[in-house]
């Protein structure tokens, strides 16, 4: 059983599908790992690091191997060195991206999207969602701070105070979460929104203050997976006219929102940025998505005629590459481990497998997840 991790070729992502943490464990369950060399430098991870972990390097370590871990979909110059029947497993983007799974496909490879892991109890070790938006709420008010030209909290000096900034978190999910958790440590007064009203609870056990539209909508507006429903244009108006008047006397927003598949909701309006002072920051963590806020542009930071900056950095969790990459290493780790047969240390999938059926999406030459059949 040989496992390959394979280097990232995208200009902006420095993380990497394995550590020599992970390595050694993958070795201990019977594999052999080759690393490409260079794999781990941008997340501080030397090749001598992997080769005292067990690792071999070389260039052609995805040649021959039975499985291939990466961080993103490989790309189709990639699926060239790739034998047919292997296992590639990655964050797959799969939404809108037909013409790629159809790649996939015609490599022969079994194709498994990380980020279509089941919410599920046993699947939480994998779940690569919520450990990549955990990193990115943090850094997404990291980022704010540095862009901000003033002090979070307030500090009492000789000279005299300075007052604590606002920070507005738009979504309460994993990324919205830690960014109120982070902005509590830096010592903001922190408000936050959702739709959930399971998340109400949740923004005010981190000590923020919740702000909505609590109408009968809004009580009815979480799927039983957990995730926003889409609302209707009346609750959008009323909340939107809540949220215009909130934004206008933040310092900082930082939002979050996204729905699976879709499109991300657009939650701040040209208008809304006009109102906030100069010197205000917007962090948009859906600009990827088409943004959660009117005029983000994806990869880069603008300032409005008004002195607002609209941050719109992609790939965030990879800005802080070396924890990114430990908690994605170990996601995929507990997820291999249910497709090798421990006692026989061999690769043995059971495809019947729940985990295996929500993430599989190509195998045998054909698209095979019922959410990307192709059309006919």
């Amino acid at each position: 059983m040989r496992i390959a991790i394979a280097a990232e070729t995208g200009a902006d992502e420095s993380r990497v599908a394995a550590t020599p943490e992970t390595v050694k464990k993958l070795i201990g369950l019977g594999a052999s790992v080759a690393v490409a060399p260079g794999a781990g430098i941008g997340s501080g991870i030397p090749d001598a690091e992997y080769e005292a972990a067990g690792a071999t390097i070389g260039a052609d370590g995805v040649s021959g191997a039975d499985v291939v871990l990466k961080v993103r979909r490989p790309a189709a110059a990639e699926l060239a060195g790739i034998k047919p029947g292997a296992i590639v497993i990655a964050i797959m983007d799969p939404y809108g991206h037909e013409a790629e799974l159809g790649e996939l496909a015609r490599a022969g490879v079994s194709a498994f999207a990380m980020e279509l892991m089941p919410r599920i109890t046993r699947a939480q070790v994998m779940d690569v969602l919520s450990s990549q938006a955990n990193l990115a709420g943090y850094r997404a008010v990291i980022d704010a701070a540095a862009e901000f030209g003033r002090a979070l909290p307030m500090m009492m000096t000789a000279a005299g105070t300075v007052p604590a900034a606002k920070l507005f978190v738009m979504g309460a999910g994993v990324a919205g979460l830690q960014a109120i958790a982070t902005g509590r440590r830096l010592g903001a007064i922190v408000t936050a929104t959702d739709v959930r009203p399971a998340a109400k609870e949740q923004v005010a056990s981190l000590g923020a203050k919740f702000v909505a539209v609590e109408d009968e909508e809004f009580k009815q507006a979480e799927t039983a997976a957990g995730y926003a429903k889409p609302m209707s244009a009346e609750y959008q108006a009323k909340q939107a006219a809540l949220v215009a008047e909130h934004i206008r006397k933040q310092d900082i927003v930082v939002t979050t929102a996204l729905i699976p598949g879709r499109p991300a909701p657009r939650l701040i309006s040209a208008a809304m940025v006009a109102s906030m002072r100069p010197g205000s920051v917007i962090v948009d963590l859906a600009v990827e998505r088409g943004g959660n806020v009117e005029g983000a542009v994806p990869g880069e930071t603008v300032t409005t005629p008004e002195g607002v900056k609209i941050v719109g950095h992609l790939n965030v969790a990879g800005r802080i590459a070396a924890s990114a990459s430990g908690l994605y290493a170990r996601n995929l780790l507990a997820f291999l481990e249910t497709l090798i047969d421990k006692k026989d240390k061999v690769l043995k999938p059971n495809w019947d497998d729940e985990l295996v059926k929500a993430t599989l999406l190509t195998r045998d030459g054909a698209v095979v997840h019922p959410n990307f059949q192709p059309k006919s």
